[in-house]
Formats: C-alpha cells, sequence, structure tokens
C-alpha cells in the first residue's frame, strides 16, 4: 500500500496563467476607491501599475534645473512645462514623465490629460532607471507617437536623444555628453547647454 503525503508543499508558487490588464479608466477607479495610497507615487505602463521609487537628491536638482531653463527659454509660447504629471498614451499607458513641454495652457487640460499629439517634448531624468527609460519606455513613447524623447543620464552625464518614432522604436538615438548643446525638435529657436541641466560635479 503506498501512502500519499498530503502535506502542502510550502516552496511551491503557482505561476500565473495570465496577468490582469488595467485600462486608463481602471486605474483611475483604483485610486479613487483608495486601493493605491495618496503618498504612493504610480503610472500605468502597458496595463501594469508600476511603483516609483523615491526621488533622490540630484535626480530633483536636475529636474528642477532643466524646468527653470526651459521655462526660461520658453516664455510668451502658447505652452507649459508639465512636471510629474500624467500624460494619457492611449487606453492602457498614462506615465508621469519628468518633465514634458505640453502644447496649450493649463486651462486647456481642465478635463482630461494631455495625449501625444498635446506633447512636444518628453524627458526623463534617471539615476537608477536608465535601463528602463531607454530601453522600455522609448518604445512606449515611440508607440504612441512621441516625436522628441530625452533621458538626462545623470550617472554618466550624458542626454540620450530619440527621435523618428516607428511601431517598433525610435529609429534614431543619440547620445550628447558634456559640453555639447541640444536643441528641442520642435522648437529650432531655442539651445540649451546640457552642462545647464546637470547637477554639479562631484
Amino acid at each position: 500500500m503506498t501512502i500519499l503525503n498530503k502535506s502542502p508543499n510550502l516552496n511551491f508558487t503557482p505561476e500565473p496563467t495570465a496577468l490582469k490588464r488595467w485600462t486608463v479608466e481602471d486605474y483611475h477607479r483604483i485610486s479613487e476607491l483608495g486601493m493605491i495610497r495618496d503618498d504612493e507615487r504610480t503610472e500605468l505602463i502597458a496595463g501594469q501599475v508600476l511603483f516609483m521609487a523615491a526621488k533622490e537628491t540630484p535626480h530633483i536638482l536636475a529636474l528642477r534645473l532643466l524646468s527653470i531653463a526651459l521655462d526660461k527659454l520658453l516664455a510668451d509660447q502658447s505652452l507649459f512645462i508639465s512636471t510629474q504629471d500624467p500624460i494619457q498614451l492611449d487606453d492602457f499607458s498614462e506615465p508621469e514623465p519628468d518633465c514634458a513641454i505640453v502644447r496649450g495652457t493649463a486651462l486647456n487640460y481642465a478635463d482630461r490629460h494631455p495625449c501625444p499629439s498635446d506633447i512636444a517634448l518628453v524627458v526623463e531624468v534617471a539615476d537608477s532607471t536608465l535601463k528602463y527609460d531607454t530601453e522600455v519606455k522609448d518604445k512606449l513613447y515611440a508607440q504612441s507617437g512621441i516625436v522628441d524623447y530625452w533621458v538626462v543620464d545623470l550617472k554618466n552625464r550624458q542626454l540620450h536623444i530619440f527621435r523618428n518614432p516607428m511601431p517598433t522604436g525610435y529609429t534614431k538615438h543619440l547620445i550628447l555628453t558634456e559640453p555639447n548643446q541640444v536643441t528641442p525638435l520642435s522648437f529650432s529657436n531655442i539651445i540649451l547647454n546640457l552642462t545647464d541641466i546637470l547637477p554639479p560635479a562631484m
């Protein structure tokens, strides 16, 4: 007679057969229900709710420097600088990029978030997220038709510039180092010095 051991195998982890793909509407709803705390920073990427790491001091400083530089150069134009605010790329993605140049005024978005056709530039600041920003988010933004996407690489003091979006990703990827300058694709009269948007070298 064979005796079967019916005690549970505590090391067994069931493999998920499918993941729930959340829509932007679902995402807003679970936030309204309090399933995401007010102090938790999240974004919806390709139907998955991702929790974002806390920002370190160099990241915060770089974002401030970038916002100040852009704000000065873009004064008196019909657009505004958005920092860490949502943009809706499609029904399943609502990232919160570190910085975006948005066409129109803030009042144009009283009842909706900006969408790709409203965006002139998206910028992510990367300290520990360079691989994710340049190998995952780049494809997300390209597939949505964002024409100009930058990643400020704090560790290597470089700027990654992605342009010419296609369904498979961007076909142009340029990496600038100091003391080079850069011009946003939609604003040929604007010149930014890379050194001006990077924290001081330690």
